[in-house]
C-alpha cells in the first residue's frame, strides 16, 4: 500500500447559518491512487460545522494551493521509445485526446509540466507502474 500524499490550504467563507466568517481547511489528497478534496469548516460565531469529503477541487483553491506550496513538476527519464507509453498514461489519466497528449508529452519531456503535489505524484505513480521512470519534484 502506497503512502498518502496531501497538501492543504486554509481560507475563509461566509457562514450559511449566521453570515459570520467561516474558517475552512481544505485538503487535496492522493489516497489509494485517487485524488480527493476534503473540507472542514467551522463558524466560531454560531457553532456551525461541516465536513465535506471526496469533492472536486475548486479552481480557486487549486490556485491558492499552488501559490502557497509552489509548483510540483512531473519528471520522466528513459529512452524516447517510451513516448508512446507516456502518452497512453497521459490520455487515460488526464482524459485528453491524442493531440493534447502530444502537447502535454512535450511539456513533460521538457520538464515544464506541473501542478499540485498530489496531482503530479498520481501521474508519476501511474507512469512507474507502466515501467517509466517518473518522479514528482519541486524546483
Amino acid at each position: 500500500m502506497e503512502q498518502a500524499v496531501f497538501e492543504s490550504v486554509r481560507y475563509s467563507a461566509v457562514c450559511p447559518d449566521c453570515g459570520a466568517e467561516l474558517e475552512c481547511w481544505g485538503v487535496q489528497a492522493l489516497v489509494d491512487g485517487r485524488l480527493r478534496w476534503d473540507v472542514e469548516s467551522t463558524c466560531f460565531a454560531c457553532g456551525f460545522a461541516v465536513a465535506v469529503c471526496d469533492g472536486a477541487l475548486p479552481a480557486e483553491r487549486r490556485d491558492q494551493m499552488l501559490s502557497e506550496h509552489g509548483l510540483t513538476r512531473l519528471q520522466v527519464s528513459g529512452p524516447p521509445a517510451k513516448s508512446v507509453a507516456i502518452m497512453r498514461v497521459l490520455r487515460t489519466e488526464l482524459g485528453i485526446d491524442l493531440m493534447n497528449a502530444k502537447t502535454v508529452l512535450r511539456r513533460v519531456l521538457d520538464g515544464d509540466y506541473s501542478g499540485t503535489l498530489p496531482e503530479m505524484e498520481r501521474l508519476a505513480r501511474t507512469l512507474r507502474k507502466s515501467g517509466i521512470a517518473a518522479a514528482a519534484t519541486r524546483p
